[in-house]
């Protein structure tokens, strides 16, 4: 008994290793704020075995399983009396005595045997992600003293057994003898004003919205809904340390909540206080501070919270946070009635990984930034607060339904044909009308596809403007660094930073299209001579452009510098070192080796770009070059760049014969023309994605000398430790909100969550709550899985299942590469490959474009091909017809 009863009181920090189901929803949630750092009150709980024990000492276990079968969703409303003579049995039996002296021993220990106390509810299932008993389960303020605190216990076991609660369960399906309540005590906060906020618009829906309601008093007045509060719409920051205030409503205040000198609260009236703003704006931020903060500690940047607060004046203490367990969907009103699917899709190509929690919320709004501008730039309508991104376990997705709707009500752009331009096995929404320019509708959308063409070639006329623009702002950063300035100048160069991105991000879309669109129109002029066959004619076409393409420009040069050190006799020694060390490549190679000065050359050309750069938790090349240097090594004896050079030339002319043998002579000097366009728009789309990476570069050089400087103050154990914080954390700390305590241990969940997040196959579509997974595809008669041809030719090998870039060694020169998708930084590995192929991927993703440009045969979007092909197995890839035949009796 005794080795029980020490367990009936847990403090918070014990209630955090313990868990839901020993201290219930709400007490782990206060015991992770306490974890993290945040104020809240002093107190404790009561664990589910002390009321395991209640039951038992009182024998009416018996009476709770005989009730429990008695009611059921038809007879609920005739099951008034019943369970009020059950609460009249709970609240009239008494608590066992080891329970009542482990309370009192704690009473005395926190020093609140003699203080006014809050006895809340906090049962198993309780402010869960599933369930929030919002209101459900009775809480009792302004407590005195041992016997009333023991009866405010036994009033809270009562309330698990009102009609509302009984109801509540049944709705959600949890099994009233599974639900097991803990109970919180904690010191009554003193509130000078209080209230409840959200990380989001609970009402309409909108994530980029944080609504506060706030009265003088007790929170209960709001709580409750005895009176109106005052409401703040505030906007979160991303780019600067305090957010924005949309919004004031100030409300009537009729009332405001008191505590009576014997126990227990009472409403008063407000007086002259109700036309007073019970927050101040500065208050309002501050407050909008934590707001994120405990989004992002509590919800991983990604679950919206519903936080109880308390104001003294001075400081800001927290009472409750659970998430918001409903949120309705907020998206065009066309489409209100389909439902929201999720995909990674493109996503898949750019950022397929665990995001780092300091880079999540940029990278979002980066990305948000982006698809809004791209609708609403040409006039089109786009929803306030509409989600085009979102994370699932730190992987971000795209709101495909919200996507294709824009395309088609924007653009007049059919589901079909944006899949086809970006890949993903989503299902597509339902369309009434196939023909978009149709009608008043169509007109319409004729008059914005119009706009979104001006836009397109008024940035073409401006490319080399814009992208001198980011370059020199990047400039104007320190040329010695961070590391002499002091806290409060590293917010204003975070502050310029975000003013560079955004703007780059507000013009991506017309960058981007000016890239794409000469590709489009060399689609529609040979449409109509080439037919279905005109995708696989522009893959030849596209074969060894004179342009510049970033992304593949690397690759070329990759194969010169292999070139260059096989005929390097320092290098190749070098490079059969044992142990052959990257990092030292300056040390070890002398200043006279051609290879060490042509790859100076290359690193300061692309030294800002890495595998899965669009995440500053990844160290660029010109930090550590290892992947750079397996690629030359695995290539040293087989590297030749005029071999690449006459396959492309190969399939440009055998397409090139093709239109030829078609269309009139005086037609092919506009199409070649055409052709060139569209090559150097490739290029342009590339550069375009390079240069957002460079203007990210920043961000992890600010990063790095944050990092040195908190581990330095002991706020962080090492110095990467600072990729699992985020930016609003970092700014309290720097602008004086927060003093970082408890810091560690929030970076030290952070980085187990994200383990776990990376060991999860991801899913690739989400819609509501149910998660898809790419199924191994159904291999047909012919052998065959059937994706997108994206780069034109034939080419057998032997399939190497590379799942990511580190993997590159496994790949032997020859082989076929099959990867789950690709961005730039895997295309190094391209020049080692027979042929590409993708489980995702679109016409216009980067692997596409680079694969057509080297001459590579590679097929895309190809579902389940991960699991349908075995390592080792010979296929043949056909990238005229989007075709991967499998040779099933050649596992070697």
């Amino acid at each position: 008994m005794q080795n029980r009863a020490s367990n009936f009181v847990v403090s918070w920090r014990e209630a955090f290793h313990l868990g839901v189901s020993m201290v219930g929803g709400k007490a782990w949630n206060l015991s992770r704020l306490e974890r993290y750092g945040f104020k809240i009150p002093y107190g404790w709980v009561l664990t589910t075995t002390a009321y395991q024990d209640f039951l038992d000492y009182n024998q009416l276990g018996h009476s709770l399983k005989l009730i429990s079968r008695q009611i059921n969703g038809e007879n609920l409303g005739d099951a008034d009396t019943i369970l009020y003579r059950l609460r009249e049995q709970i609240i009239n039996a008494t608590l066992p005595p080891a329970a009542v002296e482990a309370i009192r021993g704690k009473l005395a220990a926190e020093g609140l045997d003699n203080k006014a106390v809050a006895v809340r509810s906090s049962a198993s299932a309780e402010d869960s992600r599933q369930a929030s008993f919002a209101g459900i389960h009775d809480t009792f303020l302004n407590v005195r003293g041992l016997e009333n605190i023991t009866e405010a216990i036994k009033g809270c076991y009562a309330s698990l057994w009102t009609p509302r609660a009984a109801a509540y369960r049944r709705k959600q399906n949890i099994d009233d003898l599974e639900l097991m309540p803990a109970v919180i005590i904690m010191e009554m906060a003193e509130a000078r004003s209080a209230g409840v906020a959200f990380s989001c618009d609970p009402q309409s829906g909108r994530r980029d919205v944080y609504v506060i309601n706030a009265n003088f008093g007790l929170g209960e007045s709001v709580v409750s809904g005895a009176i109106k509060p005052d409401t703040y719409f505030v906007a979160p920051s991303v780019y600067t340390l305090l957010p924005e205030i949309r919004m004031k409503q100030l409300g009537s205040k009729s009332g405001l909540t008191q505590t009576r000198e014997d126990g227990g609260v009472y409403l008063a009236s407000s007086g002259s206080r109700r036309s007073e703003q019970v927050l101040s704006d500065e208050d309002i931020k501050r407050l909008s501070q934590l707001i994120t903060r405990v989004f992002d500690s509590l919800g991983n940047g990604e679950e919206p919270q519903d936080i109880e607060w308390a104001f003294d004046g001075n400081d800001f203490v927290l009472v409750q946070a659970r998430p918001v367990t409903t949120l309705p969907d907020r998206t065009f009103e066309a489409i209100k009635n389909q439902p929201t699917v999720w995909s990674n899709a493109n996503y898949r190509d750019a950022v397929p990984m665990v995001v780092s929690p300091l880079h999540k919320q940029i990278l979002k709004d980066i990305i948000d930034t982006i698809w809004i501008t791209t609708f609403s730039d040409p006039g089109y309508p786009v929803p306030d607060g509409i989600q085009f991104s979102r994370f699932f376990n730190g992987r971000l997705y795209c709101n495909m339904s919200a996507v294709y709707w824009a395309h088609y009500d924007c653009n007049g752009t059919l589901p079909h044909d944006l899949t086809f331009i970006w890949g993903g096995h989503q299902p597509e929404i339902e369309i009434d009308d196939l023909n978009p320019f149709e009608g008043e509708a169509g007109v319409r959308r004729q008059k914005t596809g119009m706009r979104t063409m001006t836009l397109i070639k008024d940035t073409a006329a401006k490319v080399t403007d814009i992208l001198y623009g980011v370059t020199v702002a990047l400039e104007d950063l320190p040329e010695e660094g961070f590391k002499a300035l002091p806290d409060h100048a590293l917010i204003d160069i975070f502050k310029a930073l975000g003013k560079n991105i955004k703007s780059y991000s507000e013009k991506y879309p017309w960058l981007s299209g000016a890239g794409g669109m000469p590709l489009a129109i060399l689609m529609q002029d040979l449409f109509g001579v080439m037919g279905a066959k005109t995708p696989m004619v522009i893959n030849g076409l596209m074969a060894g452009g004179g342009a510049s393409i970033t992304s593949a420009d690397q690759g070329y040069r990759l194969v010169e510098l292999a070139e260059q050190a096989r005929q390097d006799d320092d290098a190749v020694q070098y490079f059969n070192n044992r142990p052959f060390l990257p990092l030292l490549w300056e040390q070890q190679l002398p200043e006279n080796s051609p290879f060490k000065q042509a790859f100076r050359k290359f690193i300061k050309e692309y030294g800002h770009r890495t595998v899965y750069e669009l995440d500053i938790i990844n160290p660029r090349w010109q930090e550590d070059p290892t992947y750079l240097f397996d690629i030359i090594r695995t290539t040293m004896a087989t590297a030749n760049l005029d071999d690449l050079r006459v396959r492309q030339k190969e399939k440009f002319n055998q397409a090139w014969a093709e239109i030829t043998a078609l269309l009139p002579v005086d037609k092919l000097e506009e199409i070649h023309k055409t052709i060139v366009d569209a090559q150097r728009g490739a290029g342009l789309r590339e550069m375009t994605k390079s240069v957002l990476v460079m203007a990210l570069q920043p961000y992890r050089s600010l990063a790095i000398e944050l990092g040195d400087r908190f581990a330095r103050r002991n706020l962080i154990r090492k110095s990467s430790d600072i990729f699992f914080c985020t930016w609003p954390e970092i700014l309290s700390i720097l602008g004086g909100e927060w003093n970082g305590i408890r810091l560690k241990s929030l970076v030290k969940d952070r980085i187990a969550n994200h383990k776990a997040n990376e060991k999860v196959l991801p899913p690739d579509i989400i819609q509501g709550n149910e998660a898809t997974r790419t199924q191994a595809a159904i291999i047909p008669s012919g052998n065959y899985l059937q994706g997108v041809g994206a780069a034109a030719g034939k080419a057998t090998g032997t399939a190497r299942l590379i799942n990511h870039p580190d993997e590159g060694n496994k790949l032997q020169p020859g082989e076929v590469m099959i990867a789950p998708s690709t961005d730039p930084g895997w295309t190094p590995l391209f020049l080692k490959a027979e042929a590409v192929v993708m489980e995702t991927g679109g016409y216009v993703s980067h692997g596409a474009i680079v694969a057509r440009e080297y001459g590579i045969p590679s097929v895309i979007n190809v579902p389940g091909v991960m699991k349908a092909i075995q390592d080792g197995q010979t296929v043949t890839v056909d990238g005229d017809e989007g075709r991967v035949y499998i040779n099933e009796a050649s596992l070697n």
